[in-house]
């Protein structure tokens, strides 16, 4: 599927307010931060990005303070119209890409699906994604799966990275999920 070396995780507005307008927002918060740990251990290329912070807020701080992530800020609900990802994002060269965040039917299913149009092999981290209702959740997850995305879960993912038990950071990975 994918592999350390040719994935980039891109990681859309996971903020404090928009976490906490969901019903699944807090679930998506452990999950999106198990998911930047890995990244950390693993040393994954990760981007974020936060829609207009100063409204929403910045990134929660359990995800900033795990690693000095590259953080972009944007009003474009798609991350790849904002000038400074696209710049940023060009020089990474990665052709898989998990992306995970919130909304998931505005800005996750909109990145996804520039990123689809630009000949990315997208993963969308289902467990890791949330909006204000379920109905615009799945719904957006259906129709990034008619236009090519990956549907997969953390665990997934993880394993994925893995590829064996023997993996050196295979305990580390484990502990996350347990």
């Amino acid at each position: 599927m994918f592999d350390i070396d040719n994935t980039s995780i891109i990681c859309i507005d996971v903020q404090e307010k928009l976490v906490k307008m969901s019903e699944t927002g807090e679930t998506v918060k452990n999950n999106a931060i198990k998911l930047m740990q890995a990244a950390k251990i693993l040393n994954i290329n990760s981007i974020l990005t936060e829609q207009y912070p100063k409204g929403l807020g910045k990134t929660i701080n359990e995800i900033t303070s795990i690693k000095n992530f590259l953080t972009i800020e944007k009003t474009t609900f798609s991350a790849y119209q904002t000038k400074e990802f696209k710049n940023n994002f060009n020089k990474i060269k990665n052709n898989n890409l998990l992306i995970f965040g919130i909304e998931t039917h505005i800005c996750v299913l909109q990145t996804v699906i520039d990123f689809l149009n630009e000949g990315y092999k997208v993963f969308i981290i289902e467990d890791c994604c949330c909006s204000r209702s379920e109905k615009n959740h799945t719904t957006a997850l259906s129709l990034a799966k008619q236009k090519g995305a990956n549907i997969i879960t953390l665990e997934i993912a993880l394993f994925n990275f893995l590829k064996s038990s023997n993996h050196k950071n295979f305990k580390e990975i484990q502990f996350l999920i347990k």
